[in-house]
């Protein structure tokens, strides 16, 4: 197995959780864990990594609702979410966890608190008042970025990567930043397979952002580290389930 790139240039969380640790925690906070079915834990229990995200949230008078994804990739290129309801009973009350396997379980959990009439649907999205001129997205560091670049394409192996165009825009990079967007490392005891997302993001000189998302996994047929590169976030992570798929 190759050495990861550039080791020394990206320095992920102390201690990031694996998929089984992120479970645990889940479940030891949710009041309602043992209503889970014992099927959907043994497949959670095999995940190669995981992913949480905030799906909805509500503040009104003291009270709160928020609602988040869990979501796991499995050996097979499948994946499982779980949602989590957080929520208080009362102005100032301690928060309480539940978990729910669909969307349709969660409505219904979410109808019982006793929050303010004027509470939003669950589907209604947040509105958020933007900025007239947001600042960039990501905390650049100028460092040969144009350079980190050209060694990220170039490494890549997927027939696929994007292409000269895109090596040309990059070309004008002032600034960069690398940030993990999913999985964590190795554990001893699990399979040898896993998966790694990380975005590149880049400042070019024109102002404009753009970012590459590099899938690092060990889903190859003898196990060896390999990098592929792609334009988008959706890409890459359809990428990942192929991948886990094809050698599951």
């Amino acid at each position: 197995m190759s050495v990861p790139y550039e080791t020394a240039a990206y320095e992920p969380p102390e201690s990031p959780e694996s998929p089984e640790e992120h479970l645990m925690r889940l479940l030891g906070r949710a009041l309602n864990s043992f209503e889970l079915p014992d099927e959907t834990i043994r497949q959670l229990d095999c995940a190669l990594a995981h992913d949480g995200s905030l799906h909805s949230a509500h503040h009104s008078a003291g009270l709160h609702r928020e609602t988040y994804r869990h979501t796991w990739l499995l050996a097979d290129g499948s994946a499982v979410t779980l949602w989590e309801l957080v929520h208080n009973t009362a102005p100032g009350s301690e928060p309480q966890h539940e978990v729910y396997v669909d969307e349709e379980e969660l409505r219904t959990a979410t109808a019982r608190l006793a929050l303010p009439p004027d509470t939003p649907d669950f589907e209604l999205p947040v509105q958020v008042q933007l900025s007239p001129a947001p600042a960039p997205r990501h905390a650049y560091v100028p460092d040969a970025s144009a350079d980190h670049a050209r060694r990220l394409l170039r490494r890549a192996e997927n027939p696929d990567r994007p292409g000269a165009d895109v090596a040309a825009r990059l070309a004008t990079a002032s600034a960069h930043q690398i940030t993990q967007a999913f999985g964590g490392p190795g554990r001893a005891g699990r399979p040898r397979i896993g998966f790694s997302l990380y975005e590149h993001a880049f400042l070019l000189h024109d102002g404009a952002e753009v970012s590459l998302w590099e899938v690092e996994h060990t889903a190859t047929p003898d196990g060896r580290h390999m990098c592929e590169v792609y334009d988008s976030e959706d890409t890459a992570r359809r990428a990942m389930e192929l991948r886990a798929a094809q050698v599951s």
